[in-house]
């Protein structure tokens, strides 16, 4: 046995050094690159103007507004390569003790796919097996992302105040549109230590890819069209840009430990504890960026084939990422001595006020006559709304007469705070030894 868990170990330490391979420039370079317009300068915004006006004056708005999608997809991916969900730490196959003190095999439903239940493996067993996870990412709090807004507007530099000179009431709206892609194939390993204590490993490969494009338009207000792109012999008032990129690296690394507290033929009890190392490289959208801590605890009940299960927690991200109080119920039926279904809400609470900085509305005051009109001005279509997730997950797991356990699962948003796809797959395979 020792030599089985030396052989595993490893692996693992193979796979965590083994070299990530990315384009020269990062992921996050690449979504800069969406708001390089105009071309022949290293601001994010060139503009051709005419005498004594300055294309510069839009550049802070671009890098605000830069900054902030940035920011946003930056945290939502990482948080989301972080906590692609692992498959159970426990199997269908458990081990306890028989009246004369010999280990037994209890046979009883495969359990849950991504949620946890109370029992362990028993001592001296070990549990191995691989999911292949894919994202697709649409939307971003709830804004597809075929359809992410930004509104540049100029700078301040005469009187204060928004709108005087008048050339101050020119926008640039820029229109993004980004396809995002997640892989992870997350090998691990579970061992029992004691009867009542399970310590498991978790080491995701994740494949990051981005194809996006952004057109900036120039909504001018003045006949002379003081800003454009191009030369004065020939304004345009529109400019495109385009990034595409990929990355494939170690996500961020899951250490886990499960205790037995309860273990009735009715009801289970126990606690999980689970860190997630920083070892994905955050700027290729691998990882979150920081180490993140979840603890949860387990209850677990049996009637029959039907075992419904509750588990409730928290996610400790740091101080970089909103943390999140964590719940998860559902159930797990035996239909026969095969197939086991699966089904669960898996939720996630967002605590406290967002630390991401959103940006406010402007107001421009235009001169209409001897009046001023008023214009409200929101530099992004992004919703400054709380990051909550609700997600159903309903899967099936076959289990072989040699104790092979094939998972298929489908994970579909409910609740579509942050970054969220579609739909997510998951197909897995695991063996207890």
């Amino acid at each position: 046995m020792r030599y089985r868990i030396a052989s595993l170990a490893s692996l693992a330490s193979l796979l965590i050094l083994v070299g990530s391979r990315a384009d020269a420039q990062t992921l996050r370079d690449k979504v800069e690159d969406l708001f390089r317009f105009g071309g022949g300068c290293p601001d994010p915004v060139c503009l051709s103007v005419d005498a004594g006006i300055h294309g510069e004056h839009f550049d802070p708005a671009a890098r605000e507004g830069e900054t902030n999608l940035i920011v946003f997809l930056t945290d939502a991916i990482g948080v989301s390569a972080s906590s692609v969900p692992i498959s159970s730490a426990s199997s269908g196959s458990v081990w306890g003790r028989s009246p004369e003190g010999f280990p037994v095999r209890t046979r009883i439903s495969a359990g849950p796919i991504f949620a946890e239940r109370a029992r362990t493996l028993g001592k001296g067993r070990v549990l191995v097996g691989s999911n292949a996870s894919s994202f697709n990412f649409s939307t971003l709090r709830g804004v597809p992302l075929t359809g992410l807004q930004e509104t540049f507007t100029h700078q301040d530099v005469g009187q204060p105040g928004l709108g005087v000179p008048g050339l101050e009431n020119d926008v640039i709206e820029v229109n993004t549109s980004i396809d995002l892609n997640l892989i992870a194939i997350t090998p691990f390993v579970t061992y029992g230590l004691t009867d009542g204590v399970d310590v498991s490993m978790a080491v995701p490969l994740v494949i990051s890819s981005l194809d996006g494009s952004s057109i900036a338009q120039i909504i001018p207000t003045d006949p002379a069209i003081p800003h454009f792109f191009g030369d004065s012999a020939n304004k345009q008032l529109r400019s495109t840009a385009a990034a595409s990129g990929s990355a494939t690296g170690i996500g961020d690394v899951a250490l886990r430990v499960k205790a037995r507290l309860l273990n009735t033929p009715r009801m289970g009890v126990a606690v999980l504890a689970d860190a997630r190392l920083a070892t994905g490289n955050a700027d290729n959208f691998l990882g979150a960026g920081t180490t993140t801590f979840r603890g949860l605890g387990i209850l677990a009940l049996s009637y029959g084939a039907f075992s419904p299960h509750l588990n409730a927690g928290y996610n400790y991200r740091g101080s970089e990422h909103n943390s999140a109080i964590l719940a998860t119920v559902g159930f797990d039926q035996l239909i026969s001595s095969v197939v086991t279904l699966a089904v669960d809400f898996l939720s996630e609470w967002q605590v406290g006020d967002s630390k991401l900085d959103f940006p406010e509305p402007l107001i421009i005051n235009t001169t209409v006559g001897t009046g001023s009109s008023v214009r409200v001005v929101y530099p992004t279509n992004l919703p400054n709304n709380r990051d909550d997730v609700v997600q159903a997950s309903i899967g099936a797991k076959f289990t072989t007469s040699g104790g092979v356990t094939t998972t298929t699962n489908l994970l579909i948003p409910v609740v579509r705070g942050g970054l969220q796809p579609e739909f997510a797959w998951t197909l897995g395979v695991e063996y207890m030894f």
